[in-house]
């Protein structure tokens, strides 16, 4: 019978795996963490992790939260191994294999028993994985949108809340009226100024429910701007197998994960912080221009190999730049139109950058899917791709790559009506976005006039001409014929 990973197992478990060195009976928390997925368990978790391998921040280990459907299944799984993840770093040069026991608990998936935990005197750190979606983002103003129906339940009941953000509200009430310090909000997700986004969300509700609560919080509480990166692909039952077969044990949830990890963060702590620097953690004054850089050069990246390797039937990212045509679309790409977007970032170059993000891009052993980096187009674009375009158009730089990346994602919905291929568009406007797209075969500004996703590019002259031209292109001869004339052009 093949052993399960848990504390008693960990002894026992294959010597090639790198287990804890410190004794997880001796942590004490000091993080909760909100949205316990795999990019956590890959990154802040393993930063940690390395922390308390070199003995130190035993005051600062993990607790596990979370507020949604899926939490209760990761904490249900994780709960069976003692709250031990194994990570395992995967290249063309090898494998590394981790057991993280880095998180020491994991709370009862119910807003009570959350804020139960956070009101306590030795968490000082409130971290958050909670994807885009979860900051209540409004589409049309880029602002917190208070009127979603969890906000507004939170404004009628602020001490029964539903949403992360009414939950650390209501545990900051409680830690000021019993004259506890507040915790630092420390957003991990991916997305601009998550920081700002974060603390503009907290205050904005709080001030909702009471103006003085929300004036001490924007005083008191710390919430830092960050830039986190690791290629972290969802777990299967093949990586689960793959445990098993490589190591002889079982892990209900690992996570298999590219070996590079970056994390840029701003020294803004409140209550304290773990000496992250000592594990490659970079702390600086602005994270604006690295996080720009990323944003442009990886998240961009990923939005314009994705669409044209859907359209070719490829399922894994390293297949996608195998392919001749789209990694030169890309460099070319990333050459003429995003690079020079984007401003100077310290102590790095930015071709250097892009060559790194080519490598990675093309590791063989992730197993990244195309279907995953296809998700949410309609939320992504205009994150990753139509800055660009934006910031390009004010300064006459290159359009055409950029025009590409839109025509093709809007072919590839167009794809999505087609009942008879593999593709399913996994967008929350899916059905809206084929009914336009399918319409722009005959006239491309129909699918640029779905001003709430594309702004004002419809009244962009420069712009409704190259997407007008490469979509009608995409449509008389397809995705490998059009690459390869924007090759040539």
């Amino acid at each position: 019978m093949l052993t399960q990973l848990n504390n008693q197992s960990l002894a026992t478990i294959n010597a090639e795996v790198n287990k804890p060195k410190y004794c997880r009976e001796d942590l004490t928390a000091g993080i909760v963490h909100i949205g316990v997925g795999n990019f956590h368990r890959a990154h802040q978790a393993m930063y940690m992790h390395h922390l308390l391998n070199q003995g130190e921040a035993t005051q600062w280990a993990l607790i596990g939260a979370g507020t949604k459907s899926y939490d209760v299944a990761m904490r249900d799984k994780l709960a069976q191994q003692d709250w031990l993840t194994s990570v395992v770093e995967v290249d063309a040069n090898g494998r590394q294999a981790h057991i993280n026991g880095a998180m020491i608990d994991f709370v009862e998936n119910t807003p009570p028993a959350v804020i139960d935990t956070l009101v306590q005197p030795n968490i000082r750190i409130v971290s958050l994985t909670i994807t885009e979606g979860g900051y209540f983002i409004d589409e049309k103003t880029g602002g917190f949108n208070i009127f979603h129906s969890e906000i507004a339940h939170d404004i009628d009941h602020p001490q029964a809340p539903i949403s992360v953000f009414g939950i650390i509200i209501e545990a900051l009430r409680i830690r000021r009226s019993n004259g506890i310090a507040p915790f630092t909000v420390m957003s991990c997700d991916n997305i601009p100024h998550n920081g700002k986004v974060t603390k503009a969300a907290t205050t904005q509700l709080a001030a909702a429910i009471d103006t003085s609560l929300a004036t001490w919080i924007a005083e008191n509480v710390s919430f830092p701007n960050s830039m986190v990166d690791c290629i972290t692909p969802g777990t299967s039952d093949l990586e689960r197998q793959k445990i098993k077969d490589l190591f002889g044990y079982d892990d209900q949830a690992p996570v298999f994960c590219e070996p590079f990890r970056q994390w840029i963060l701003e020294d803004d702590f409140c209550n304290g912080r773990p000496a992250l620097e000592q594990v490659g953690v970079e702390f600086v004054p602005d994270v604006a221009p690295y996080e720009l850089m990323k944003l442009r050069i990886l998240n961009g990246g990923h939005a314009a190999i994705a669409y044209p390797g859907a359209l070719l039937g490829i399922q894994y990212v390293h297949e996608v730049m195998a392919h001749p045509l789209i990694s030169r679309y890309l460099a070319k790409l990333e050459s003429l139109d995003i690079i020079p977007s984007l401003p100077e970032v310290p102590n790095v170059e930015l071709p250097e950058y892009f060559a790194l993000i080519q490598q990675r891009f093309a590791n063989p052993e992730v197993k990244d899917t195309v279907t995953r980096l296809c998700q949410d187009g309609s939320n992504r674009l205009p994150k990753f791709i139509l800055p660009i375009v934006n910031a390009n158009l004010v300064n006459g730089q290159s359009l055409q790559g950029l025009a590409l990346v839109v025509a093709l994602w809007c072919r590839l919905c167009a794809q999505g009506a087609d009942g008879d291929n593999q593709i399913v568009l996994d967008d929350a406007q899916a059905p809206r976005l084929i009914a336009q797209s399918l319409l722009a075969r005959d006239n491309p500004l129909v699918f640029l006039q779905m001003d709430d996703i594309f702004g004002t590019l419809a009244v962009q002259p420069e712009f409704v001409a190259a997407f007008s031209k490469w979509l009608t292109m995409l449509w008389e001869v397809g995705a490998a014929k059009t690459l390869a004339f924007y090759l040539e052009d």
